[in-house]
């Protein structure tokens, strides 16, 4: 669907809402439709990544195909939702990876893996991959304590730099010159934001097989929530490295161990809940493009917390090296695509809470 296409299309079918507006109290989506008299492309952007995807509308709207209105807004919403990723992509050439999301994110997995391959080789001798390494500094045995970092912060700070430019665009548009990032503004969007308020569909949940149904948050929340943790856990790694002078890996008891697994615990369940959700939902209120995006990052996501626990787990074994190979190759893969995948999603819709927050309350 063309883009100038999808606005017209949103326009007509919100026009409708407007009008019914059994749905209003469901999420904040139709409470700034309401607001509008007509739909623009900023506004398409802006309503896109405000929509939560949690399909209750479409459970609810008695104007769904076959009728002859064809109103079916998560449809729309998740197209549009695409075109804002590669549209404020960064830069374009590289956005259009979203393109063919489960075959970028293989090729950044299988060219990540490939890179730390050879610079173990190169470091340490090709036999790195398959010998026990005991004690502490055993990981940095297998490839150098700078080689991780410098690349780590490379690739970290690139996927940063993109996004943020892609997010102040996306910001510039939909505010229309419009300074909106107001304190009380960012107090309520974060708060919307960490509590996933749009995740329970008016309360009922999301719509799974015709029912609402809490475990798409539920699933959501363990994934957010373990990432958290993981992030927290190579912090207070760096902490114990840094300024105590203690070198992994660490006991199982130690904190960036605890939290370590738990998130990535929590990251294999949710994602394999989120993935399982998936299959199970019904395709129509949805774009082939963004089911496609899902399953790109939700299995990048799988990969990254597997690896990382079966390295816990086998980390005084002979398979080490390997494993740290494989591990590091899916981060690489994980941190190269996020400025082109779902990943991007928590950036704009947190934009657009801030946006919404700050129409909602009015001069």
């Amino acid at each position: 669907m063309l883009e100038l296409d999808l606005t017209a299309e949103l326009d007509r079918q919100l026009s409708v809402c407007n009008a019914c507006r059994y749905c209003e109290g469901f999420c904040a989506v139709f409470g700034a439709a309401q607001l509008r008299t007509a739909i623009g492309s900023g506004d398409v952007a802006y309503l896109a990544n405000l929509c939560h995807d949690c399909r209750m509308c479409y459970d609810a709207c008695m104007f769904t195909p076959p009728h002859e209105f064809a109103i079916n807004i998560p449809a729309a919403m998740t197209e549009a939702r695409v075109q804002t990723y590669e549209r404020y992509g960064t830069p374009p050439v590289l956005a259009r990876m979203i393109r063919a999301p489960r075959r970028g994110a293989l090729v950044a997995v299988l060219a990540g893996v490939t890179i730390v391959a050879l610079a173990v080789t190169f470091s340490a001798g090709a036999a790195a991959l398959w010998t026990p390494q005991l004690g502490p500094g055993a990981f940095y045995r297998v490839l150098p304590y700078a080689a991780m970092v410098v690349s780590a912060l490379a690739l970290a700070l690139f996927g940063l730099v993109c996004i943020a430019l892609g997010a102040r665009r996306y910001a510039r548009d939909i505010g229309a010159g419009e300074r909106f990032a107001t304190p009380a503004a960012l107090r309520t969007a974060l708060r919307d934001a960490l509590s996933l308020r749009y995740l329970k569909g008016g309360g009922a949940g999301c719509y799974d097989q015709s029912r609402g149904s809490g475990r798409r948050r539920f699933f959501h929340a363990l994934v957010f929530w373990g990432v958290l943790a993981d992030f927290a856990a190579t912090t207070s790694a760096a902490v114990l490295q840094e300024f105590l002078h203690a070198l992994p890996p660490y006991p199982y008891w130690s904190v960036p161990v605890v939290l370590g697994t738990g998130g990535g615990v929590a990251i294999v369940v949710g994602a394999a809940g989120l993935i399982a959700v998936k299959v199970r939902s019904d395709p129509r209120p949805a774009s082939t493009r963004m089911i496609a995006l899902d399953y790109a990052f939700l299995g990048l996501l799988e990969l990254v917390a597997s690896t990382g626990l079966a390295l816990l787990a086998l980390r005084s074994t002979s398979v080490m090296g390997a494993l740290l190979v494989l591990h590091l190759g899916a981060v690489a893969g994980l941190f190269a695509t996020a400025p082109y995948g779902k990943f991007v999603h928590a950036v704009y819709r947190v934009v657009a809470l801030v946006k919404n927050a700050h129409e909602q309350a009015g001069p």
